[in-house]
């Protein structure tokens, strides 16, 4: 390992692991778009520090980019220093798209043409957060298992209908590894640290992190319903579910309360007296959530929206989202959404 490798990668600490194993290095390139956000790109870099500073070795490298080389502005209003714009990678190197606000439109073409020539090369592909939108931009993910944050999946199953995202907080696929963004970086990065040297230092660097035991491929991104809302009641839960599911399509309330043995007077009365609102009311909130999130991230006309989460006319879309969010879905207020 060189001078400078140690001066830059590994940090000095209390703690330490005797590592048993030969050491090969890696690479970590992390491509920033703007308005990434920093809470996800730093659990993915940051398993990488603590497995060097504790082992003493240079295990990995890992090197920031932007495209022009610039500093990266976070969504969080931080701006991060790379080491440089675009560039070429080794064999072996891992490529991660690190994204956030706006992810669907972050990356320019020459970006996306980067991408698409490192994974010609056989280079591992990797998105955090909402990562997933570029590497679909590029055509990467087709026949992939992969993910992004739960906040950003409506948007991207509309703007690709072709690619199912799977509910987890981390994928792996081949040559594709990509994870939800927020803490899941660390699950992922650590599965990465187990694979190349071991279970041991795995989970030291995840107790370093503070972060319990670390969470497996198959975990899911959101709490259950009932855990979200405080709901016990397993009927309920499922209904709710339901909902959550099908609110695009023509939900008919005494249908689904059929459905789930009650009658829609008895599901009133439980929605009342366990949610304090309507059947009717908790549907359109969720449908609602659907709108907002499609209207900050997609180019999709109102029509479209309207039509994708469920409701009869732009009209009524409008009518909704005035009640709940006192405006009315706009293209004006789209751009605000893009330059906040």
């Amino acid at each position: 390992m060189s001078e400078a490798d140690r001066d830059r990668f590994v940090s000095k600490g209390a703690a330490s692991f005797a590592l048993d194993r030969p050491v090969t290095t890696r690479d970590f390139y992390f491509m920033m778009l703007p308005k990434m956000t920093m809470l996800a790109f730093s659990a993915a870099v940051e398993p990488l520090r603590i497995a060097n500073q504790l082992t003493g070795k240079c295990l990995y490298r890992w090197y920031l980019l932007s495209e022009d080389g610039q500093p990266v502005r976070c969504s969080n209003g931080v701006s991060i220093v790379v080491d440089g714009g675009l560039t070429e990678t080794g064999s072996g190197d891992t490529v991660f798209v690190c994204s956030g606000v706006d992810g669907y439109l972050a990356a320019s073409p020459r970006t996306i043409a980067w991408l698409r020539e490192q994974a010609r090369h056989g280079r591992t592909m990797g998105g955090v957060c909402t990562g997933a939108f570029t590497l679909a931009r590029a055509g990467l993910l087709a026949g992939k298992r992969f993910t992004l944050h739960w906040e950003n999946q409506p948007a991207f199953e509309e703007i690709f209908p072709e690619l199912p995202v799977a509910n987890q907080i981390w994928c792996r696929d081949g040559q594709v590894i990509t994870c939800g963004g927020g803490a899941a970086g660390v699950d992922l990065l650590v599965s990465l640290i187990e694979e190349h040297y071991g279970t041991g230092l795995a989970t030291k660097v995840a107790e370093m992190c503070l972060h319990g035991m670390p969470r497996g491929e198959g975990n899911k991104q959101r709490l259950s319903v009932a855990a979200e809302l405080g709901v016990r009641h397993p009927r309920l839960s499922a209904i709710l579910n339901d909902m959550r599911a099908g609110f695009a399509g023509d939900i008919d309330v005494e249908e689904l309360a059929a459905r789930h043995g009650l009658s829609r007077r008895q599901m009133e009365r439980l929605f009342h007296d366990r949610l304090h609102t309507s059947p009717a009311a908790r549907l359109r909130d969720i449908r609602l959530d659907q709108a907002h999130s499609l209207i900050s991230e997609t180019d999709m006309s109102m029509m479209e929206i309207a039509v994708a989460c469920g409701f009869q006319s732009q009209a009524a879309l409008r009518k909704a989202y005035r009640q709940r969010f006192g405006t009315v879905p706009s293209f004006k207020l789209r751009q605000q959404a893009k330059k906040t």
